[in-house]
């Protein structure tokens, strides 16, 4: 059966079951999101083929992650070729720190206050090979866009790396924006995408990003253990790969002539990936992608920006309730923080509901997804003033 949101009831009894019986309210998808139901009986069909491995085939391996290719880039309007398949959004982060020819002295940017996966391999590369990570101070919590552009025309700076979504905020950048202002004075920029992709719409063709990397786990209702790098096309060309695979190279396609060494890489993203990965999960992915793609992305983008307006002017028309996230739509996406009097009694309420949340930086994350209600939306934010 194909999918409908104009069917969320019956969606949430096939795909969600335990969201229809009521069990949970789960607004944390900005941390792990649910599998839907077709998911889980794909892992399930694995792990017996997984059993008795003799009856999983070659095609059937390789397919799955040609299929998983497919579909990341489907989701932000690139070409299979220019996606490398990762097992988390951090590899394809290391990827880009140490992959780029920085030089001993040059400068990248990011913002203050980034998730650590954005600030840890560029540290590790300013002790193994001199570059200097400078983070830009936020305009109170949120990233200074105006402060970070202001900065790409100062010496020597040769990289940005940024956040598409804040973790913490759910501030959204302006990709376009500063990837063009990157791209005019040859600098790389280098987004991670976590918590957007699967959110709202992003097209690397215009958005002038040189490597986005990005996690299924979230918001696109993954299995841990898969996720995507994009690299633009001249860097798929250019870029030597960090790790080497025994399939990075074009002859390894071959398995009866292994030893016949050709030590010359694939000409696609392919290059880049470090075999064996885990196909169990990437078929897993395939199967939520799946229904992203039955359900239409721009009704699956226009079901969570209406559910996440609705926390946003709810909170706008309370006294006793901060909003974090920016109210503008177009500087956010799918996580809204709003911070009541006392967060953490508003928490251990939301909790004890059975409200599924993140307590972030002072702040409740909320991170609903398609599949939520409006009666769970406004059930939730019911509990964080009832106290």
């Amino acid at each position: 059966m194909t999918e409908s949101l104009d069917d969320v009831a019956g969606l949430r009894l096939r795909e969600f079951a335990w969201a229809a019986r009521g069990d949970h309210i789960f607004l944390n998808h900005a941390s792990t999101g649910p599998q839907p139901r077709r998911t889980v009986d794909v892992l399930q069909e694995w792990a017996a083929l997984r059993a008795e491995p003799w009856r999983i085939s070659v095609e059937m391996q390789f397919g799955t992650l040609a299929t998983a290719r497919e579909r990341c880039a489907r989701l932000i309007g690139a070409s299979p070729s220019g996606i490398a398949l990762m097992v988390n959004t951090s590899y394809g982060l290391n990827l880009a720190a140490r992959a780029l020819p920085f030089e001993p002295g040059d400068v990248v940017l990011t913002s203050d206050r980034e998730y650590p996966s954005n600030i840890y391999p560029w540290l590790e590369m300013q002790v193994a090979r001199g570059i200097i990570l400078r983070r830009i101070p936020c305009e109170g919590v949120l990233p200074d866009e105006e402060a970070i552009l202001a900065a790409l025309d100062e010496p020597r700076v040769r990289g940005v790396v940024l956040s598409w979504v804040s973790f913490a905020t759910g501030y959204r950048i302006d990709v376009e924006r500063i990837g063009r202002a990157c791209r005019e004075r040859g600098i790389w920029f280098v987004l991670d995408a976590i918590q957007g992709v699967g959110a709202i719409p992003i097209d690397v063709r215009t958005a002038h990003v040189d490597v986005l990397s990005c996690g299924g786990q979230k918001w696109l209702l993954s299995p841990w253990g898969s996720g995507f790098v994009w690299l633009r096309p001249d860097l798929v060309e250019t870029l030597r790969p960090i790790d080497v695979s025994w399939m990075a190279t074009r002859s390894s396609d071959d398995f009866s002539r292994l030893t016949d060494y050709d030590f010359t890489y694939r000409e696609d993203a392919r290059r880049f990936e470090v075999i064996t990965l885990p196909y169990q999960d990437f078929a897993g992915m395939n199967a939520s992608l799946e229904l992203f793609l039955e359900l239409g992305l721009e009704s699956v983008y226009a079901r969570v920006n209406a559910l996440a307006t609705r926390i946003v002017h709810w909170a706008c028309d309370r006294d006793d309730v901060r909003l974090v996230t920016p109210a503008d739509s177009a500087k956010r996406a799918g996580v809204i923080a709003v911070a009541p009097r006392d967060p953490v009694a508003a928490s251990a309420r939301l909790t004890a509901a059975g409200v599924i949340h993140s307590l972030r930086e002072g702040a409740i994350r909320l991170s609903p997804h398609f599949y939520n209600t409006e009666a769970e939306i406004d059930g939730a934010l019911e509990l964080l003033v009832s106290g």
